[in-house]
């Protein structure tokens, strides 16, 4: 045949572009496992704004082939699933084996930017990890999950994300029969605190120092650079992890089981299980149903996020110096700076969150009185914030005080820091517009969960989730006509415990 009758091939572009960095540690990592099919997978949503950062095409994700791979009944082509395997604390508590009870790692993906992330199924069926139940997840967590994760994401503190959300057409046994769906969970990666521990534990040398080079290479290259990589590792974690709980208490998020394996190398924040955003402000607050004790209450989180570090610090010290007594020293020295990096940084986001650009002998004290006057007077937490916005220039927007109702003493304090701003160096519209832009005035409150849970599991009908999505991802943008989504709950929508469920 002649050349010029010669179709010329076609390049196919993959759907997904997979490159597995994990997959090629050894098998002592993993167990390589394919998700389990289910009978009858229908896509509930899926993520736009995420699947275009991944360079996956959503009008792919909607196909019949693209929800066959959120379900987990079909593997993409150059996904390797794996199911990583773990340790951890758990409520203080050692566990030496843990692992993907429900989640597959189908591989990890790279955008166009070179950006790698993890590519996960959760409730994707049972692996050699798993614990007692079936792998699979019920309906209500992977909704709260999805909304939770992205509210957090908008709120621009470093989450794992959910690209889409399917359900299975199977039933899920817990304390009754729940439908069952599945997540596809984004991270830059599941690497915990736990994995670390896991090969302590078994004195593994080797597979710690291959585990810590991987980290290194992945997220901290910059460590490589140093005189001592391992150290500067450390280091980038206790940073990253001192600035994350920071964020969560200036936007009053409990995050309900801060147990080692769900603290990742990234600096991301995982698992949305009891997860709570806090509506009267107290730093006692629990919501946990598993937390009796309040080990993780809000005003705990940040000793906890020392603890937890501390056990990280602890499995480094072989790596980080052959002597052991400097290798010790090391560490500690190096556990001491979290404190200081949570302190400066929570204190600098609330100065913002008042308005406040330069500092002030008194600064401090004005944040711990609010505090204090709004755990007192039983203050929602959110619209608190947002109410100081709304009086902090000319441009109030549509306001909120008529959402909220507050005492002399606030009034008071209201004095005081109204003459705190004329000190500044800011203009009135640049703070407001500031201030607007840091404190939101829509979040996922937990009441609203459950009514988008109970209308999705009881009723099939998930308008109210796809509403909550769309509005929690505009959170700092109010309208008047949206007012029950502002609203503190009214007592007989106070929602007092939150559970892991899946």
């Amino acid at each position: 045949m002649s050349a010029r009758w010669i179709k010329p091939l076609l390049k196919i572009k993959p759907h997904i572009h997979f490159d597995n960095s994990y997959a090629r540690l050894p098998g002592q990592f993993y167990t390589r496992q394919n998700p389990v099919p289910v009978s009858a997978p229908s896509l509930i949503r899926i993520n736009h704004a995420l699947a275009q950062k991944l360079d996956i095409d959503p009008v792919w994700l909607k196909s019949d082939e693209g929800i066959s791979v959120v379900a987990g009944n079909k593997v993409p082509d150059g996904g390797e699933p794996i199911a990583t395997v773990y340790a951890g604390h758990q409520f203080g508590g050692w566990n030496p084996q843990l692992g993907d009870g429900r989640a597959i790692l189908l591989g990890e993906v790279l955008n166009n930017q070179n950006e790698r992330y993890d590519f996960q199924l959760k409730g994707s069926g049972p692996t050699p990890y798993s614990r007692g139940n079936d792998g699979r997840a019920p309906l209500g967590p992977v909704l709260r999950e999805y909304i939770v994760s992205e509210a957090m994401a908008t709120f621009r503190i470093p989450t794992t994300r959910t690209l889409a959300v399917a359900a299975t057409g199977d039933p899920v046994y817990r304390q009754g029969i729940l439908p069952g769906a599945i997540l596809v969970r984004i991270a830059k990666s599941h690497i915990r605190i736990g994995t670390f521990e896991f090969f302590s534990f078994r004195n593994d040398q080797e597979s710690l120092r291959l585990l810590t080079d991987h980290v290194i290479q992945r997220h901290y290259p910059k460590a490589a650079e140093q005189k001592n990589p391992v150290l500067a590792m450390l280091d980038a974690v206790i940073e990253n992890q001192a600035y994350l709980i920071a964020a969560w208490q200036q936007i009053g998020f409990i995050h309900g089981v801060m147990n080692t394996d769900n603290m990742l190398l990234s600096g991301e924040t995982i698992d949305y299980g009891p997860c709570a955003f806090m509506d009267e402000y107290h730093p006692g607050t629990v919501f946990s149903s598993i937390d009796r004790n309040s080990r993780y209450a809000y005003g705990n989180q940040p000793a906890i996020g020392h603890w937890n570090l501390r056990n990280l610090a602890q499995v480094l010290i072989p790596l980080l110096n052959k002597n052991r007594d400097k290798a010790r020293e090391l560490a500690q020295d190096s556990i001491n700076k979290y404190m200081n990096l949570l302190t400066k940084s929570y204190q600098n986001g609330m100065m913002m969150k008042l308005g406040l650009c330069n500092v002030m002998p008194d600064d401090i004290k004005l944040i711990k009185d609010l505090l204090a006057i709004m755990a007192e007077e039983k203050m929602d937490y959110t619209l608190t914030f947002r109410y100081l916005s709304d009086l902090a220039g000319d441009d109030a927007r549509d306001g909120v005080g008529d959402l909220i109702t507050f005492s002399e003493k606030f009034s008071f304090w209201l004095e005081r820091w109204k003459k705190r701003l004329i000190l500044d160096e800011q203009t009135s519209i640049q703070r407001q517009a500031r201030m607007y832009a840091l404190n939101p005035v829509f979040i996922p409150r937990n009441h609203l969960i459950e009514e988008v849970i109970q209308a999705a599991v009881g009723e099939g009908n998930f308008n109210l989730f796809h509403q909550l999505v769309d509005i929690i991802t505009h959170p700092f943008e109010y309208k008047a006509a949206l007012k029950k989504y502002a609203l503190a709950p009214r007592p007989e929508q106070v929602v007092n415990e939150t559970f892991c469920g899946t």
